[in-house]
């Protein structure tokens, strides 16, 4: 989702391999654009894209939550209009697009797009940081003179201003925020240290994610299991998975543990790098911590830094569920998956409001 080029619209790609059992939870009350042909635009408020035109959408169930199970459907039926217009309908989309040709490949889309969306706006990144600060400032001010019964909203608004930071280490990793890739490197590291997450570790993983975009065991965001895998799984991780959806906005504190801390997850080549980036999320850890207990206390820590950062998690798990996941989204074997196909027929074009 670099710079919201990855986000490339919702299209249906499935065959008769095997059923690979999923169970997404997500909330049907967002309003739904169709973007150009092959899209489908997934829009959380009122504002168009810039660009593109919208058509207006109202969804007949409202704050409904759906759950599915992936299923396999047959290419041919995916080439009639009539019967993706049902799949769009019963899912709540606007539109599904038709299947990507098994002769496209990356290169081929890549050489589609114009030169514009491949160069760097320094004006427009550095603004991005100065808009984040300077929001992410205001929240804690709001978060210091609220009372009690508006804490909740500061919390929220300060949550999303820090998630600024996470798009900005974003484009940092897919080297599209600077020329100067040392730069690169710096930015991303700070933006992402009052998040705790070591930049390093992200960037690698985030870098294997776009390499095997739902790849069932490659990819390293988050996949359904394999049915012999769930029977054989532990009374706590079956819990897990059974309660993945509804806690699914909370679930990337979970991958965030997991991923990003363990050396052993990464090629011995890597290890330099994300040793690093460790030692700075240790440093403000160590540094940052105590002094926001010195001067506002234990409920302070909880105020300014712990519900903002949960505010913050709540997106990055969104952003993960609405980008790759829907009930009719396949995860494929290594043997079956192809690139341009899990890039395009397995991402969600999204629209947040301004």
């Amino acid at each position: 989702m670099a710079s919201g080029l990855a986000a490339s619209g919702f299209f249906l790609s499935f065959n008769n391999g095997p059923i690979y059992q999923t169970r997404r939870s997500f909330a049907s009350s967002s309003r739904l654009t169709s973007s150009p042909a092959g899209m489908c635009c997934l829009k959380l408020g009122r504002l168009p894209y810039k660009g593109i035109k919208h058509n207006k959408f109202s969804q007949k169930k409202e704050n409904k939550i759906i759950q599915a199970v992936a299923i396999s459907v047959s290419p041919s039926a995916l080439e009639n209009a009539d019967h993706r217009k049902q799949l769009a309908d019963l899912y709540g989309f606007t539109k599904i697009g038709e299947p990507l040709p098994d002769n496209i490949t990356m290169k081929d889309v890549i050489e589609t797009l114009p030169k514009k969306v491949f160069e760097i706006d320094d004006m427009k990144a550095w603004r991005s940081v100065a808009t984040t600060i300077t929001s992410y400032a205001l929240g804690l001010f709001m978060i210091a003179k609220a009372p009690w019964y508006l804490l909740p909203l500061a919390w929220a608004w300060t949550g999303t201003a820090i998630t600024g930071f996470f798009v900005i280490g974003h484009d940092c990793a897919h080297k599209s925020f600077s020329r100067n890739k040392l730069v690169e490197d710096i930015v991303g590291t700070l933006a992402f240290m009052p998040l705790i997450y070591p930049y390093e570790p992200w960037r690698i993983k985030h870098d294997r994610h776009h390499a095997k975009t739902n790849m069932l065991t490659g990819d390293t965001a988050w996949h359904p299991p394999y049915k012999n895998e769930f029977q054989s799984s532990t009374p706590l991780r079956k819990a897990m998975i059974f309660g993945y959806g509804p806690l699914r906005t909370f679930m990337s504190i979970g991958h965030w543990l997991i991923w990003h801390f363990n050396l052993e997850k990464f090629r011995p080549s890597e290890i330099k790098r994300v040793k690093i980036s460790l030692a700075c999320v240790f440093a403000f850890m160590a540094i940052g911590w105590p002094l926001i207990v010195y001067y506002t206390g234990i409920w302070g820590w909880i105020k300014f830094w712990l519900m903002p950062w949960l505010g913050y998690h709540f997106w990055m798990s969104t952003f993960t569920m609405v980008h790759h996941t829907a009930p009719h989204i396949p995860f494929k074997a290594p043997k079956e998956w192809n690139a341009a196909q899990a890039q395009l027929n397995g991402t969600v074009h999204c629209d947040y409001p301004r």
